[in-house]
């Protein structure tokens, strides 16, 4: 607006300075001095005139997408994230439209998905609450006995309703910057190689071979060691529960620049390339699929946390790889 004012200004006294000189010299010319100095204050006047209703149609015409966004602030205030304002004027009056506009597409995006955040909450506490409210109910009214069986079946809706309540508080203290991390040096080989006998006697049962396999001279990274576990085990977990009997699932560990590279490879039928973008989204989960949605979710976030990245790619029939990295332990002095 500063600009458009000085330009404004200035191309007013120009059309003046230029008109009076004009008249003045044609005046002088034909003879009439007099004539000229009332024909040169004319039309300074006329000018003058024009140049402030040229002013004022322009400044209009800025104040415009103004007035525009300020009805749509007011739209917004009252709870309508819908709303966008059209992009016109000048270009600091566009791009004024455009970052209101993308402002309130995200403001939009962020309520669409805390509304989806708590009917997924709602649908994912509600089946251990129902088991265990109709369990208790059955044994206050003597329908079953208060015996280790019954009492077991609750206690184990109850830890499904810890562990989902552990994981939001994760998974939300990773998403707004505050998850408190312990870092230390940890051997990446000696956790891999741990966490593959961990899951043994779950692969076995159902068929599938786990291997591990580290690259020698391995630098230790600088991680959260629980972390990094949660991590390494919530990857782990779902590539034996997704490999049919007879699969494969590799862990694989190597170097790669100022990181190490941890890749988690399964012989799986594999996942849709429309969906493979969304395996890291809070609560999704396929058909077939036990668990509340929030393993990868979290895995991500605790790789952002330590400053790494995590990818999946797969082959439909052929199986999945999911890859993250952890920074490297910098050599000390």
């Amino acid at each position: 607006m500063r600009r458009m004012a000085l330009f404004f200004v200035a191309a007013a006294v120009f059309s003046v300075v230029g008109a009076t000189v004009l008249f003045w010299t044609l005046a002088t010319a034909l003879g009439a001095p007099d004539l000229a100095g009332n024909v040169a204050r004319g039309v300074a006047l006329l000018v003058v005139l024009y140049g402030i209703a040229f002013t004022a149609r322009s400044l209009r015409r800025l104040a415009a997408p103004v007035g525009d966004v300020i009805e749509a602030v007011g739209r917004v205030a009252e709870g309508d994230l819908s709303t966008r304002v059209r992009v016109r004027g000048s270009r600091d009056g566009r791009a004024l439209a455009r970052a209101f506009n993308a402002m309130t597409s995200r403001l939009e995006a962020v309520e669409e998905q805390r509304r989806r955040l708590l009917a997924d909450v709602s649908h994912e506490l509600r089946t251990p609450l129902s088991v265990v409210q109709g369990n208790l109910e059955a044994l206050v009214d003597g329908v079953h006995q208060a015996d280790a069986a019954h009492l077991e079946a609750i206690l184990d809706e109850t830890r499904v309703l810890s562990r989902l309540v552990e994981d939001l508080r994760t998974l939300s203290l990773a998403e707004s910057g505050a998850l408190t991390l312990h870092r230390e040096a940890i051997d990446v080989g000696a956790l891999v190689r741990e966490m593959v006998e961990s899951f043994a006697s779950q692969a076995e049962p159902a068929g599938v071979a786990l291997d591990a396999q580290v690259s020698s001279a391995l630098p230790q990274v600088d991680a959260d060691p629980v972390r990094a576990r949660e991590i390494l085990a919530n990857l782990v977990a779902n590539a034996i529960r997704y490999t049919p009997r007879g699969g494969h699932v590799s862990v694989e560990a190597r170097a790669v620049d100022t990181s190490v590279a941890i890749e988690v490879r399964d012989t799986g039928a594999g996942i849709a390339p429309d969906h493979i973008d969304r395996i890291f989204d809070r609560f999704y989960k396929s058909a077939e699929s036990r668990g509340a949605g929030l393993g990868l979710a979290i895995a991500k976030q605790l790789v952002e946390a330590h400053g790494g990245e995590i990818t999946a790619t797969s082959v439909l029939g052929e199986g999945t790889q999911i890859r993250f990295t952890l920074p490297a332990e910098r050599p000390s002095a």
